[in-house]
């Protein structure tokens, strides 16, 4: 199996479903986009595609003008040639304006270990079908994806307090997800040395939040890695 893994940021990488990738013996191949790092021109070779947070926002070309040709790309990828795909918060945000949402500042950023809440239908999604109704994970975003109502192939299958689209699908092999299911134990830590996530976390949380935060995602921890290898087992099952 051939993965091609797109990332904004060294730090943020597939975490959890990674290893599990890695223990599969996946053929992995990361684009490290942030670095100039280039997306191959034949993406027909590849089984799947994910593709990873970043401190950077969608809107963001002028000084990331290397966006512009990642959101080319990944429409091929979902669009063109109908390939899984599963994006994490920006990678959710950049699916979501390809499929003709908007990405917008949240009312009140979600950043912290807070709940996410399944909508009935995902009983019978291919992913999420074994998910209970509500899940605690890892949130640290500030902007999210809106407006997919008119696009008839994009069903919702997940929302917060704050944020309506945590899961969407777009028909049944592209999967965007606003939060860290990924997450591992040690993510926290490294996440809160980039200063853009930093800041973001002690605006919302005050002064020394980060080792709170890093505590209360670890008491969670089990149970995402658990979410992430269901996840896993589920989304190699449409490849």
């Amino acid at each position: 199996m051939k993965v091609i893994v797109l990332q904004h940021i060294k730090i943020e990488d597939p975490g959890y479903i990674k290893d599990l990738m890695i223990k599969d013996s996946v053929e992995l191949t990361t684009i490290e986009l942030d670095e100039g790092q280039k997306i191959p021109s034949d993406l027909s070779k590849f089984d799947a595609m994910f593709c990873m947070g970043g401190p950077m926002d969608t809107w963001m070309e002028k000084d990331y003008p290397w966006l512009i040709e990642e959101k080319k790309k990944i429409k091929e990828f979902v669009v063109d040639l109908n390939k899984p795909y599963l994006g994490f918060c920006l990678g959710c945000q950049l699916l979501g304006e390809i499929l003709g949402g908007k990405v917008a500042k949240s009312n009140n950023p979600e950043i912290g270990m807070l709940e996410i809440n399944f909508i009935e239908n995902r009983k019978n999604d291919l992913l999420f079908s074994e998910f209970p109704n509500k899940i605690i994970s890892l949130q640290w975003h500030s902007y999210e994806v809106q407006g997919l109502e008119n696009n008839k192939d994009v069903s919702l299958l997940a929302s917060s307090k704050e944020t309506k689209y945590q899961i969407f699908k777009y028909k049944n092999h592209a999967y965007g997800i606003q939060f860290h299911i990924e997450a591992k134990d040690t993510t926290v830590k490294e996440w809160g040395c980039v200063s853009e996530y930093k800041s973001a976390l002690e605006k919302q949380l005050g002064e020394g939040a980060l080792e709170k935060f890093d505590k209360e995602a670890q008491v969670n921890m089990k149970n995402m890695n658990n979410y992430s290898k269901v996840l896993y087992e589920n989304f190699k099952k449409i490849i």
